[in-house]
Order: C-alpha cells, then sequence, then structure tokens
C-alpha cells in the first residue's frame, strides 16, 4: 500500500519545483509519493500503473510529464541499461547501481565518500565531475557458492 508524502517529502517536492519555476500538482505529488514508496527503480509504466492505484484517472502522458519534469529539477534521476526501458530513481545521493541480470531489478550501492574522492582523483587535471555513474550488472550469488 503506498502512503502519503511525509512533511518533508512534501517540502523538498515543493522547494525543487519552485526554483523550477514549476508547481505542485495532485498528480506530481501522486506520482512523487510512488516513487518513494518502493524505491526499487520503476520504469515509467510501472509508475504508471501505481500511480492509477493513488489516482485512478491518471494518464500515461501525465506520469511522463512529471517524470520529465522531476529529472529537470533535479529530484530523481534516470538509470539506463543498455537497450532497456528507463527507470527512475529517487536516490541522490551518490551511489552506484546493481542490475541483477535474473529478475531485472535493480538495487543501490552506497559509495562511501572515500571511494567517490578516489574515484574523482583519477579525472584528467583541470577536470570536475558532477556526477558519477556506476552499474553493475550480474546475478546473485547462490547461498551455497563460495564468493568472488
Amino acid at each position: 500500500m503506498i502512503q502519503n508524502l511525509t512533511e518533508h517529502d512534501r517540502e523538498h517536492l515543493q522547494e525543487a519545483l519552485g526554483k523550477s519555476g514549476q508547481k505542485v500538482t495532485p498528480q506530481r505529488e501522486a506520482v512523487f509519493t510512488v516513487l518513494l514508496a518502493e524505491r526499487d527503480h520503476p520504469t515509467v509504466d510501472e509508475v504508471f500503473q501505481r500511480a492509477r492505484e493513488v489516482m485512478p484517472g491518471v494518464s500515461l502522458a501525465t506520469v511522463y510529464n512529471c517524470l520529465e519534469t522531476f529529472v529537470g529539477c533535479g529530484l530523481v534521476r534516470q538509470v539506463n541499461h543498455e537497450r532497456e526501458s528507463t527507470r527512475y530513481c529517487p536516490n541522490l545521493a551518490p551511489h552506484a547501481h546493481f542490475r541483477d541480470k535474473e529478475t531485472g531489478r535493480v538495487h543501490d550501492i552506497e559509495l562511501p565518500p572515500e571511494v567517490i574522492k578516489s574515484l574523482r582523483s583519477i579525472l584528467p587535471p583541470g577536470f570536475d565531475s558532477e556526477v558519477i555513474e556506476i552499474s553493475f550488472h550480474g546475478r546473485a550469488q547462490a547461498k551455497d557458492s563460495p564468493a568472488n
């Protein structure tokens, strides 16, 4: 069951949209609620299906527009894996992704600050990164197999 936004999340939504000249609408609030509910990197179709549970009349075009607006104002980021559908991630902290080839699920991997610092240190002189995107692809190991 999808819960309503917390006051903190609602303020975050309002602030981010306001900075880009946008307003909070019931549709945007519903889509943002869906993204925060499971944090499982849903595709637009998955967001649409979940949003219809919260707001039955919402259209697929509205969900696309909400997601595009959220990406544009920095509320979520797009996660792309090869030729698969774009997924949406509300975790804006520096992190990597692991895509399970068996299930298609995408998992967040926390990157400690020292790893981020080390990655930035290998950039060419005079360059700084705005975003670091690291993706791992593989399968869950069987419980009785040794770790690699």
